[in-house]
């Protein structure tokens, strides 16, 4: 990235924290910014005022062609939509310090089919969770007693905050004790999505777990922040996947697992319980009835 990119990128991210936005959306924001910056200079275009119409779209058009490193495939159109979102949110901000010779922004999104993803969503049934949380004590049997430790206390704390409490991901790895109030037994979600605060229940399972994790691992954890997870999510992550692939069970083991698949699927087994759609809307955080909807078409397939 050239020293003009660096700069830009710099006042930017600067300016999207100054706003308000969630970490997760600054972050969001910032590295498909830093790959257009990047991309740019990969094409021998060293200034900001060198960009054209055509270096925009060409940049978009390649998002939409090239394979993800991660599966081989194309990207989805909700990753491609952060793509669209981020350069908007740049030519905004060019605009809004004076560049008023910068592009518009082209306001490029796909139009997401909501059937096709409720019908890729593929919750755990409640016996799957039981069986995937009765492995994480299994898991790394030939690490040393703190580094298996460490992880299987994050396993355990990712069930206890994404699927007990359905957090989103970025709701659960920046909450700190601070958050947890043990005497109502509650936990507090500053800024969720939509920088809207909730305050979640705990039920006693969670209450014991989320005490067993402050008091018997966290407490003794020297650490240079004051989050409840020590590990990055990308870690966390990782470890699910070989979380999943101890259990002997195949129709585990086809799914996909990750943080948001435990938040859809305790949604799903509240649905089924007989809990109001409107309850589980407040619990999840929802800002509309109709985000909590698609739980009753996947539980009605």
């Amino acid at each position: 990235m050239t020293s003009n990119y660096k700069a830009i990128y710099e006042q930017f991210t600067f300016w999207l924290d100054t706003l308000g936005y969630s970490a997760h959306t600054q972050q969001k924001h910032s590295r498909k910014v830093n790959e257009f910056f990047c991309w740019l200079t990969a094409q021998n275009r060293s200034h900001i005022n060198q960009i054209e119409q055509h270096h925009i779209t060409a940049f978009l058009d390649y998002q939409q062609t090239r394979k993800s490193k991660k599966d081989g495939r194309t990207l989805s159109e909700t990753y491609l939509n952060d793509y669209f979102d981020g350069i908007n949110k740049l030519l905004e901000f060019l605009h809004q310090v004076g560049a008023h010779t910068t592009l518009q922004p082209t306001n490029q999104r796909f139009k997401l089919d909501n059937d096709s993803r409720i019908r890729k969503i593929q919750p755990f049934t409640i016996e799957e969770i039981k069986l995937l949380q009765s492995q994480i004590p299994n898991l790394y049997p030939n690490f040393n007693y703190q580094n298996r430790e460490r992880k299987q206390q994050q396993l355990h704390l990712v069930f206890a905050l994404c699927y007990g409490c359905g957090l989103r991901m970025a709701e659960a790895f920046k909450l700190t004790t601070e958050d947890l109030n043990f005497d109502k037994r509650t936990v507090f979600v500053r800024q969720g999505k939509n920088y809207k605060d909730r305050i979640v229940p705990m039920s006693a399972a969670i209450y014991s777990a989320l005490q067993n994790y402050v008091y018997n691992f966290r407490s003794h954890i020297k650490c240079s922040h004051a989050r409840l997870f020590i590990q990055t999510s990308v870690s966390v992550a990782n470890d699910l996947k070989h979380l999943q692939a101890e259990c002997n069970n195949f129709e585990l083991q086809t799914k996909s697992i990750g943080f948001h698949i435990l938040r859809h699927s305790i949604a799903t087994h509240l649905l089924q319980n007989g809990m109001p759609v409107e309850n589980i809307a407040r619990f999840l955080g929802h800002s509309s009835l109709a985000s909590t909807q698609i739980y009753t078409h996947i539980v009605n397939r």
